[in-house]
């Protein structure tokens, strides 16, 4: 198994501008060696995932069950995690560095930091406020014994900004904080996405969602992602398959229970 320093260092070397890698966002251990069986090179957690995992909505588990949940799933795997960490459950600057403080010290070896508050009246920290906390969250994920690669999120587009500039700002604040990785969650197309990664020279994260699940691979590539993830998209999936199949058990077809080529590929990468 390598050594937390190597897949550190081998999940940053990851990041690449325009020469994308995907990284699929498991819910539990399970669906983490699965997707690490299938070939994957890195993983991220995602809170709603986690959430319905315990009957909760997203952003419904506390500070230490987000990080029992996401040490626990990056030590099932020998690839590097990446733990959403929410907003790094705290409001003041040195909350959101002992997030990172925990984190560095587990199997992670990175995170990310989100822009929002929780409030709904008022749902994105000011500027101002946002970039003290990533330079706090910068500080520890930077001491020589960690080598955390931290992701610097702005959440606007998820709560009613609509203005592109803004979200760049706030992207290029984050850039000179000395974030690792840029990630602006819920952009409207994939002009978006070319114009943020053009302004920007850090790697930049794309959440494929919405229309921009039309494109292609090539597209975001030529747009300049570094990294695509899908979110809680999967764990949905999951879970809307299992209302499919029970829906088809309650009209008496029991066909569905017949062992598949697909249970048998699942067992293998759970048997380690």
């Amino acid at each position: 198994m390598p050594s937390q320093k190597a897949k550190t260092a081998a999940f940053l070397a990851l990041h690449k501008p325009g020469k994308h890698f995907i990284i699929p966002n498991p819910w539990d251990e399970g669906s983490a060696r699965v997707l690490e069986g299938l070939g994957f090179a890195a993983l991220a957690t995602t809170s709603s995932g986690f959430a319905w995992t315990l009957g909760r909505e997203d952003y419904g588990v506390t500070r230490g069950e987000a990080l029992r949940h996401a040490t626990a799933l990056a030590e099932s795997v020998d690839i590097p995690v990446s733990a959403d960490l929410e907003n790094g459950f705290g409001d003041a600057p040195e909350e959101v560095a002992q997030t990172i403080i925990w984190a560095t010290k587990s199997a992670l070896c990175g995170g990310s930091i989100e822009d929002t508050t929780g409030d709904p009246d008022k749902p994105i920290y000011s500027l101002s406020d946002t970039i003290k906390r990533i330079e706090a969250a910068v500080t520890e994920a930077n001491r020589p014994e960690n080598g955390f690669v931290l992701t610097a999120r702005a959440d606007g587009f998820l709560h009613g900004v609509t203005d592109l500039n803004d979200i760049i700002e706030r992207l290029q604040a984050f850039e000179a904080a000395g974030a690792d990785v840029l990630f602006a969650p819920g952009l409207p197309d994939l002009d978006a996405v070319h114009k943020i990664c053009s302004a920007v020279n850090k790697p930049v994260n794309v959440l494929v969602l919405g229309d921009l699940a039309q494109h292609s691979q090539d597209d975001f590539a030529l747009a300049g992602a570094a990294r695509l993830s899908v979110g809680g998209r999967l764990a949905a999936n999951a879970y809307a398959s299992l209302t499919e199949t029970t829906d088809m058990l309650r009209g008496g077809n029991f066909g569905i229970l017949k062992p598949s080529k697909e249970a048998k590929i699942v067992s293998k990468f759970l048997q380690k």
